[in-house]
C-alpha cells in the first residue's frame, strides 16, 4: 500500500486519506499483535539464562509421562471393554497423540542437550519450549483417559436413580391423562410420555444387553425426563417443581461437565488445526456451565437451563473442531498431517511450531517454520527488548529475545 502511494500514479486527497489510515490501522494491529507475544518472549529469555535446570526439569517430565503411557493404553482398552467403542471414543486416539508428542519432545529434547552443551542457550531456549509444549499437551492426553474413566463411573453409579426418576415422572404422566376431561388437548405430553418411554426402553434394553456408554444414557434419560417435567409443571406445585429440578440438575452438570471436558482437551491438544469457531462454542459453553453453577443453590430450574445449554454448545464445539481437524489434515499432504517423522505432525497439528512457542497457536496465527531456522537459533540478534509500544520499552538487556 505504501508503494501505491509512492508510485508514478498520484491519488486524489480522499484516496490517500484513506490509504493511510488503512496504513495506520494495520501497523497499529500489528502492534497490539506484538504486546501480545512480548509475555512469550520474556520466558523464552528467562529460558535463556536457566536453560540447564529447564532442560532437567522438562526431560524428567518427559520420562514420567513416557511411563504412563502403557497404563493409559491399557485404560482405554479396558474402558472399551467395560462400557463400548462409543464411551472409549472421545479418548481412544488419544494415547496414540500423546506418544507422538513424547517424540517430538524427545527430539527437541536432544537438540536442546547439544546447544547447551555447546554454550548455546538461546537456541536451547527455543527447543526446551517446544518441549515442554509438547509434554505439556501429552499430559493432557494422557490424563483425559483417567478423567473420562471418572466420569463413566460416575454416570453408571447416577443411572439407576435417574432411571427411577423418570418411570415415576411417567406414572405421574399416566395419572394426569386418566384424569384429563374428554376433548381436552393432551397431544403434547402424550407424545413426551411415548419418548420417555421409548428411551427408558432403549436404555434399559442396552444395560442388559452389554457394555454401553453410561454418560450417553444418562444424557437421554436426562433430557427426556426433562422434557416430560416440562409437560407436567403446570400439574404440579412450585416447590415440587424446583425439587425435580434439582434431581436433574445433579445429572445435567455432570454430562455437561464431561462433554466440556473432552471439548477442551481436544482443542488444546488440536489447536495448530482448530478455528474460532470451535473456540468460541467451547467458551460459552464453558459460560453456560460456570453459571449453573452460580444459579444451582438458588434456582434450580434456571440451573437446569444453562447446564443443557453447556452440554449441547460443548458438543458442537467438539464437532466443529473435528470438522476443522479434518480439513487440515486434507491440506497438509500426505503423512499424518503432513508432518514429517520425528512427532513433528503432532507438533504442527498441537500448534507447538510456532504458534505454541509464542501464545495460544491456533489456525492462523502461525504453525510453520520449525525451532527457528537451523543452527543459528532463536531469531536474530534485533534490539535488546522485544514487543509493540506498549511493551518494548520494558527491559534494557540484551539476549536473542
Amino acid at each position: 500500500m505504501r508503494q501505491r502511494l509512492d508510485d508514478a500514479f498520484p491519488e486524489d486527497d480522499a484516496t490517500r486519506r484513506r490509504m493511510l489510515e488503512e496504513i495506520l490501522r494495520r501497523c497499529a494491529t500489528a502492534n497490539e499483535g506484538l504486546d501480545t507475544v512480548a509475555e512469550d518472549f520474556d520466558r523464552l529469555r528467562a529460558l535463556e539464562r536457566t536453560a540447564p535446570q529447564a532442560l532437567a526439569t522438562v526431560e524428567a517430565t518427559h520420562r514420567t509421562l513416557a511411563g504412563r503411557v502403557e497404563a493409559a493404553e491399557s485404560g482405554v482398552a479396558g474402558l472399551r471393554e467395560r462400557y463400548g467403542e462409543g464411551a472409549a471414543a472421545p479418548v481412544a486416539a488419544g494415547v496414540e497423540q500423546a506418544e507422538d508428542r513424547l517424540v517430538f519432545a524427545a527430539s527437541a529434547v536432544e537438540e536442546a542437550r547439544t546447544a547447551v552443551e555447546g554454550g548455546e542457550n538461546s537456541r536451547a531456549a527455543v527447543y526446551i519450549r517446544g518441549a515442554e509444549g509438547a509434554v505439556g499437551q501429552a499430559g493432557t492426553l494422557l490424563d483425559s483417559v483417567d478423567r473420562r474413566a471418572a466420569e463413566l463411573g460416575e454416570a453408571a453409579r447416577k443411572l439407576p436413580a435417574a432411571l427411577t426418576e423418570t418411570e415415576t415422572d411417567l406414572a405421574d404422566a399416566g395419572g394426569l391423562l386418566a384424569g384429563t376431561a374428554e376433548g381436552a388437548s393432551t397431544a403434547d405430553l402424550r407424545g413426551r410420555t411415548a419418548r420417555a418411554e421409548a428411551v427408558l426402553a432403549d436404555v434399559r434394553g442396552a444395560m442388559a444387553a452389554g457394555p454401553y456408554d453410561p454418560i450417553d444414557a444418562l444424557r437421554r434419560v436426562e433430557e427426556a425426563d426433562a422434557a416430560l417435567d416440562e409437560a407436567l409443571a403446570g400439574a404440579r406445585d412450585r416447590e415440587r417443581g424446583e425439587a425435580k429440578a434439582r434431581s436433574l440438575l445433579d445429572q445435567a452438570m455432570l454430562t455437561a461437565r464431561s462433554a466440556i471436558g473432552a471439548a477442551a482437551d481436544y482443542i488444546t491438544t488440536h489447536r495448530g488445526a482448530v478455528g474460532s469457531q470451535a473456540r468460541t462454542r467451547l467458551a460459552e459453553a464453558q459460560r453456560r456451565w460456570e453459571r449453573a453453577r452460580e444459579l444451582s443453590a438458588a434456582d434450580a430450574q434456571g440451573a437446569l437451563a444453562e447446564a443443557r445449554q453447556a452440554d449441547a454448545l460443548a458438543g458442537q464445539a467438539r464437532s466443529l473442531a473435528e470438522q476443522d481437524v479434518r480439513g487440515f489434515g486434507a491440506t497438509q499432504g500426505p503423512g499424518p498431517m503432513g508432518g514429517g517423522g520425528g512427532g513433528m505432525g503432532g507438533a504442527v497439528l498441537g500448534g507447538i511450531i510456532l504458534g505454541g512457542l509464542f501464545g495460544g497457536g491456533g489456525r492462523g496465527g502461525g504453525v510453520g517454520g520449525g525451532f527457528g531456522g537451523g543452527r543459528a537459533g532463536g531469531f536474530g540478534g534485533g534490539p535488546g527488548s522485544f514487543g509493540g509500544g506498549g511493551t518494548r520499552g520494558r527491559r534494557g538487556g540484551g539476549g536473542r529475545f
